[in-house]
């Protein structure tokens, strides 16, 4: 009998042995099973979570970032040298196509903000990306068209004196804006959606995803270098119709190579719409206005489901600032309709952080828009001052397209990206503990500070290119005996600003953005270019005007050898330094949005 019953507990101690282990083995399973996926809520081309193993990471990132190397290679190459086919083949004066040049890139900076919209609430950035890419093909195959297919060229005479009909004017624009159209589906996107590529939840995938913002403003001005420099001149001295025929083959390779990552890529699936989840909190803040936000923010509605419904990602934590907003989420007995919540009248914690975090990047946004002002000038009035100037290259005969200066603005941020990347961060992440070496902000700042000394280096340049003019009375030079090559320092500040400002900029509003937003945010980060555009040309309408008074020839001129170019140059400092006080003043007010809480 005691055998008997050693025998049984021995048999039930290793029955409970055995489950133990079983139980273990499965628990191991189930950490490992949990540990294949992202943690971020990211899907595959099949709509199934994302298998962290065989997606995303820099293998994913590699088609992405390739089909955008091709897709810069293809704008730079049909925009960096536009406001001189404007005024030379289209025969426009330069303040028209100053300004026309500006509004076109201001379009192309503005329609991300409806590509972002698209993108969070129905296709995706992928859908987004590969419909809009399409489109673009066939803007650049038009214009290629435009500039080559006699009866759609304009007609040039035996002086290079060239002329366009309405109906080319007409044709040529249609291309440019179906440009515009499928850029603005692309620019939102393509970052955010390389980005995506990396798990937020695990921090190997998210170091990288910093180091992957800095190679790819490397890659975009590595394109931008090889259009600068290539293409630009093979459309003055070869032909247009061959330089653009070149830069659409290089979209069309875009297109090819992007859908060749197809079954790598992560994707975020759309959720409800970003900017009716905004709406609903401003209308339920204002129909609680009168009520009292508790103290205790433990009470306010954060339904798990409704969260990760609407926000498709993680939550946010709760904030003190903007305290107004959260009066959307105090929960009253009229919030329920026959037993439902009335989503117009009680919102969620996460969605009033949403506003809050869109709120608060505003002030920061609006310092953007000086910076980039200033920044496109150097496609436009930096390529007018080099087209009055020497472009010979000693005595080999050899000229050099004012555009192609430009290149030294891509070197400069291809050297800038990696002194950053090797010398500045490591260094200062000694000094400040930072994982990205300096905080966005401060690196935004500094890119602010620099783009004022490339101005002044751009003013000082045109006062001494205009008094070589007076002294010698060069008026009527087409090109005054200074070599285009004094062009470079400008320039070359101006890609050093680029790669603190622009990059530190995008960096911010990818990562300060609401999960669920970010297409919309890098749409925020590109609209302070686009209003930047559309400012430069409302200056430009404005100096005109005051210039022109009593009868004065005005500070920009079709024959700059007489106008007052460096007084332009010379407002747009004084407008950055400006708008460098105001940022200081509101980056110090500026919270950082706190760690996003995992789904529970």
């Amino acid at each position: 009998m005691l055998n008997n019953r050693i025998g049984i507990a021995s048999g039930f101690a290793t029955s409970q042995k055995e489950d133990s282990l079983v139980n273990t083995y499965r628990l191991l399973e189930d950490v490992e099973e949990d540990d294949i996926y992202t943690g971020d809520g990211t899907v595959d081309y099949l709509g199934n979570a994302a298998n962290r193993r065989t997606t995303g990471n820099w293998k994913a990132c590699s088609y992405i970032l390739g089909a955008e190397f091709s897709e810069r290679l293809a704008y730079c190459g049909m925009s960096s040298n536009l406001v001189l086919y404007l005024k030379n083949n289209l025969n426009e004066h330069s303040v028209t196509a100053s300004k026309n040049m500006a509004n076109w890139s201001g379009t192309c900076y503005a329609m991300p903000l409806i590509g972002a919209f698209l993108a969070d609430r129905y296709l995706g950035r992928y859908g987004m990306i590969a419909t809009f890419s399409i489109i673009y093909a066939m803007g650049m195959l038009l214009l290629t068209l435009s500039a080559s297919v006699p009866g759609l060229k304009p007609i040039c005479n035996d002086r290079d004196v060239c002329y366009a009909t309405n109906a080319q004017t007409v044709v040529f624009f249609i291309a440019l804006y179906l440009v515009a159209i499928g850029t603005g589906g692309i620019k939102p996107c393509v970052s955010s959606f390389a980005a995506d590529q990396f798990d937020d939840a695990d921090e190997i995938e998210k170091k990288h995803k910093g180091s992957m913002f800095n190679w790819f403003y490397f890659l975009v001005s590595s394109a931008s270098l090889i259009s600068h420099s290539v293409l630009v001149w093979i459309q003055v001295n070869v032909g247009w119709g061959i330089g653009y025929g070149i830069a659409t083959g290089a979209m069309v390779i875009a297109v090819i190579w992007f859908f060749s990552g197809t079954i790598l890529y992560r994707n975020q699936t759309p959720g409800s719409s970003p900017l009716t989840r905004l709406c609903r909190v401003l209308v339920a803040s204002l129909k609680k206005r009168n009520l009292q936000v508790p103290s205790d923010e433990s009470v306010l509605y954060k339904n798990a489901d409704a969260e990760t419904t609407s926000t498709r990602s993680r939550k946010l934590d709760h904030t003190d600032s903007l305290r107004f907003f959260d009066k959307a989420a105090v929960e009253v007995e009229s919030d329920l309709i026959e037993g439902s919540i009335n989503t117009w009248s009680l919102c969620t914690v996460t969605e009033v952080e949403e506003l809050k975090a869109l709120i608060r990047l505003l002030p920061l946004w609006a310092t953007g828009i000086i910076f980039s002002m200033m920044y496109v000038q150097t496609g436009i009035f930096f390529v007018l001052q080099g087209s009055t100037m020497d472009t010979r290259v000693g005595k080999s005969g050899f000229e050099f397209p004012p555009a192609s200066v430009n290149i030294f603005d891509s070197i400069s941020c291809m050297f800038w990206v990696l002194v950053y990347e090797k010398i500045i961060v490591p260094l200062a992440r000694k000094f400040t503990g930072q994982r990205y070496g300096l905080k966005q902000l401060q690196r935004i700042g500094t890119g602010l500070f620099i783009s004022i000394i490339s101005m002044i280096c751009a003013g000082i340049l045109e006062f001494l290119r205009l008094e070589l003019v007076r002294r010698h009375n060069y008026y009527e030079l087409d090109h005054v005996p200074m070599s285009i090559f004094w062009q470079i320092p400008q320039y070359f500040i101006m890609g050093c600003a680029e790669v603190f400002s622009q990059i530190g900029q995008m960096e911010f509003f990818y990562d300060q953005s609401p999960d669920s937003m970010r297409s919309i945010g890098a749409a925020i980060s590109l609209s302070t270019t686009a209003l930047g555009c559309y400012l430069s040309s409302f200056l430009v309408t404005v100096v005109t005007k005051f210039s022109t008074r009593n009868g004065d020839v005005g500070w920009i001129t079709d024959n700059l050898n007489y106008g007052r170019l460096h007084y332009f140059f010379g407002l747009l400092a004084i407008l950055g330094t400006i708008n460098l006080g105001v940022f200081i003043l509101v980056s110090r007010w500026y919270t950082y949005k706190r760690p996003i809480k995992p789904l529970d």
